[in-house]
């Protein structure tokens, strides 16, 4: 159903793929998935980006569950991170590509320091599209 592409006239990337095709169909745009539990509070102590990045992993997998889609399924993620420092980038990708998401961020994926998010205290917020089965 996906098709994964590099050029080869475009840098090797890490894990993800420069160009994603899927097949004609229904496709499910998810809201970008924040760091809140099921009383809308953003989790964790201030700071601590990889507990926010589990609890975005645990709402991307429900939600995907709820579209009757599945981490393979996803054809687009963004990846955004309240920081401009790389190593803390690079640590919540790792942790997100180590985690039961991880199919989601083999496709074309982005990954983005930016300066804030919506909630206070909010660190990590992940956008996906996901291709759904007929």
């Amino acid at each position: 159903m996906l098709e994964k592409l590099n050029p080869p006239t475009i840098h090797e990337p890490s894990g993800y793929s420069h160009v994603t095709i899927s097949a004609p169909g229904r496709i499910a745009h998810l809201a970008g998935q924040c760091p809140l539990d099921l009383a809308g509070k953003v989790v964790g102590a201030p700071g601590d980006y990889l507990a926010q990045t589990d609890q975005v992993i645990t709402n991307c997998l429900a939600a995907l569950t709820a579209a009757g889609a599945e981490p393979s399924d996803v054809v687009r993620s963004i990846v955004y991170v309240t920081s401009p420092d790389s190593t803390v980038l690079s640590a919540v990708w790792d942790h997100l590509n180590n985690s039961e998401l991880a199919p989601a961020f083999t496709t074309a994926s982005t990954l983005l320091g930016v300066t804030a998010l919506g909630y206070s205290g909010q660190l990590i917020e992940v956008d996906l599209t996901a291709a759904l089965s007929d």
